[in-house]
């Protein structure tokens, strides 16, 4: 194979490790060292969990040796900072919640566990999903990977470069699982935006789903404690006959 690991489709990515042809660790590692070499100069990501990454990718492997895969068993994938993230840092691009650990996972998260996906971190993006070119993100913005003068788009410019630049098999579609959320189609028609980089994230996009719990990081410190007691009253239900 003359291709490089992260720049495969993720139906043949999939294919070769249900035929085992690759693991999902030589997978991530891939993806991992093209995260380092294309970020410094794109800052797609503002978190990068490296040890996490590979703890899933060999619960993957588990997975894959149970016979118990799916799809996306083994497919790296980044998270929009948006969504929140059982013990990995989520900052929805703010220094407001610049320490912010969330205590569960958003409803798509914890789907995407299951299915045995190896989250590589949590990819750039407007703060607070407020704007449409992420140059407002606390973290500084994201660069477009054809052109750095230009605009990923946003409020998701972080998992469009990513997708742009091979540095996350699959950064987007997490950030179209997400409540009331749409890619800015009037960003379309202005110069600093490609047209082939908002293709890109369309076609690798999902619809959106029904969810039980928040899914996004709390905003302010009263959302913060109403997320607390919706986790508390959950636990509760969840322990009752």
């Amino acid at each position: 194979m003359t291709e490089p690991l992260y720049s495969l489709s993720l139906s043949r990515l999939a294919a070769m490790l249900a035929r085992g042809e690759v693991s999902p660790l030589e997978v991530t590692e891939a993806v991992l060292a093209r995260i380092k070499a294309r970020d410094g100069e794109l800052n797609t990501y503002i978190t990068v969990d490296e040890a996490g990454a590979r703890a899933m990718a060999q619960e993957a492997a588990a997975m894959l040796a149970r016979g118990e895969a799916t799809p996306l068993t083994g497919i790296p994938l980044a998270l929009k900072d948006v969504m929140v993230t059982r013990g990995l840092k989520t900052t929805c691009g703010s220094r407001i919640l610049a320490n912010f650990i969330p205590p569960y996972d958003a409803t798509v998260c914890a789907r995407l566990r299951r299915a045995g996906a190896v989250f590589l971190g949590k990819v750039n993006m407007d703060e607070f999903a407020m704007g449409s070119s992420t140059e407002n993100s606390a973290f500084g913005p994201s660069r477009n990977p054809w052109n750095r003068d230009y605009i990923p788009g946003g409020s998701s410019g972080g998992s469009a470069a990513a997708v742009a630049a091979d540095a996350g098999a699959l950064p987007s579609a997490t950030a179209r699982l997400r409540s009331q959320a749409t890619w800015p189609i009037r960003r379309m028609a202005e110069p600093s935006v490609r047209w082939r980089n908002w293709a890109s994230f369309q076609a690798k996009s999902s619809q959106s789903v029904a969810v039980s719990r928040p899914q996004r990081a709390p905003k302010s410190d009263s959302q913060l404690r109403r997320a607390k007691r919706f986790q508390g009253q959950a636990s509760w239900q969840s322990s009752q006959p």
